[in-house]
């Protein structure tokens, strides 16, 4: 997994972007074919604003998560994109099921015979 981790009007520490890596291997750990994340934290006064791209085989999925704490931001995001992530799993996966088997005659009760009328 690729991590391209960006900070607008913030400087990123070792402390967030460590919190941030391991908030992320919680998704990895369900589903380990993602390509990239491109994870952008930005401050606006009171708010801490979080947007994550995660790139997988076949879709995109992108979470944003406003907050009044950068920590509580991460998290709900984190959160937000293990749903998503999981709900694609469960439809991609959705599709192999194996069909219903035909319901078969029983060898001892005798086959009804169609009486002309």
């Amino acid at each position: 997994m690729n991590l391209n981790l960006s900070g607008h009007h913030l400087d990123i520490t070792p402390a967030i972007r460590d919190y941030v890596v391991s908030k992320l291997v919680r998704v990895t750990r369900h589903f380990d074919h993602v390509i990239d994340v491109n994870v952008v934290l930005s401050v606006d006064k009171l708010r801490q604003h979080v947007t994550a791209n995660l790139h997988i085989r076949g879709k995109d999925i992108h979470a944003e998560c406003v907050e009044p704490d950068m920590y509580a931001a991460i998290d709900a995001l984190a959160d937000k994109l293990d749903r998503q992530v999981l709900k694609y799993k469960e439809k991609r996966n959705g599709h192999r099921r194996d069909p219903v088997p035909a319901r078969r005659r029983s060898r001892t009760a005798p086959a009804q015979a169609k009486r002309p009328r």
